[in-house]
């Protein structure tokens, strides 16, 4: 939606075609560090990202997903799940990154609810309460590490030995309000309005346990949106699409930005921030093509 903005404010003919409007932040319970809102819920805070789309002429096809991008010899093709092509000059691919998900019942239901999928963003919320942070990498000792300090009672628990870093470990693994369940899995989140709890079980013994909780932290990685441009596109090996610091792509004329490139630091104020740079990148490409 950044990237629209700019770009429209350049006089680029605009389209931004979209699954949704919001990605992740729709899934965040509250942002406590996106500058001008001391607190704001994620849903709300995308609306008025999208009412400042709606300020300019950009065109919006929302519901839309993308399939596929092909080369043209004067720029680019897209496919959309729905059938449309539609041909460009410029392309900004921003598509975000999704949560990978425990697939567990509870889940979908709770989402910003209790559940959530970043801890740095949310964990603040659950101040003085009961969390459950689901992982054994490096996020989720991260994760801990922040929430030992602020949390009544914090559960730990991993499908695997944990596999994060060392310094990591013992930064967290004698904290006095910590549970640590290694060789465990999630079998179902619990509550009504809210998480109330979640239901576990030893993958040796296959005993269940119910914790009672107030948050869940999945912190188990993330998704990047790159599907349909990992045929023309190098990708890192986590799939993000590899951006030099101007947001250029391999290929001249197609830019990315946000969660789905490479750049460290997945923050909404950052994704923001890069796509108002691909924007303005994108306006001096297509201005060297006219020249």
């Amino acid at each position: 939606m950044t990237a629209s903005v700019y770009a429209a404010r350049k006089k680029i003919d605009t389209l931004l075609i979209s699954l949704d409007l919001g990605g992740q932040p729709l899934y965040t319970s509250g942002i406590e560090n996106y500058m001008g809102y001391q607190y704001i819920e994620g849903i709300e805070l995308m609306k008025k990202f999208q009412e400042q789309v709606k300020q300019f002429p950009i065109e919006q096809k929302i519901g839309y997903r993308v399939i596929s991008l092909s080369l043209l010899d004067r720029g680019f093709e897209i496919r959309t799940d729905k059938g449309d092509l539609y041909r460009s000059k410029a392309i900004i691919i921003a598509t975000g990154k999704r949560p990978r998900p425990l697939n567990v019942p509870g889940e979908e239901r709770l989402r910003a609810r209790g559940v959530t999928y970043c801890a740095i963003c949310d964990g603040p919320l659950f101040s003085g309460q009961r969390v459950a942070i689901i992982g054994g990498g490096n996020s989720a000792l991260e994760a801990t590490e922040d929430m030992v300090k602020i949390a009544e009672r914090i559960y730990l628990i991993s499908i695997t030995p944990l596999t994060g870093d060392r310094i990591l470990i013992d930064k967290v693994k004698d904290a006095h309000n910590l549970t640590i369940f290694l060789e465990h899995e999630v079998v179902e989140i619990e509550g009504e309005s809210q998480v109330e709890a979640i239901k576990i079980r030893d993958l040796k013994t296959r005993e269940e346990k119910r914790l009672s909780v107030e948050g869940v932290l999945i912190e188990i990685g993330l998704i990047p949106n790159s599907e349909p441009f990992k045929d023309i596109l190098p990708l890192n090996p986590y799939g993000e699409i590899v951006v030099n610091s101007a947001n250029e792509t391999a290929i001249p004329g197609l830019f990315a930005a946000g969660d789905v490139t490479n750049v460290p630091e997945k923050q909404i104020v950052i994704a923001a921030g890069e796509g108002a740079k691909a924007a303005l990148q994108a306006h001096r490409y297509l201005q060297r093509l006219v020249t």
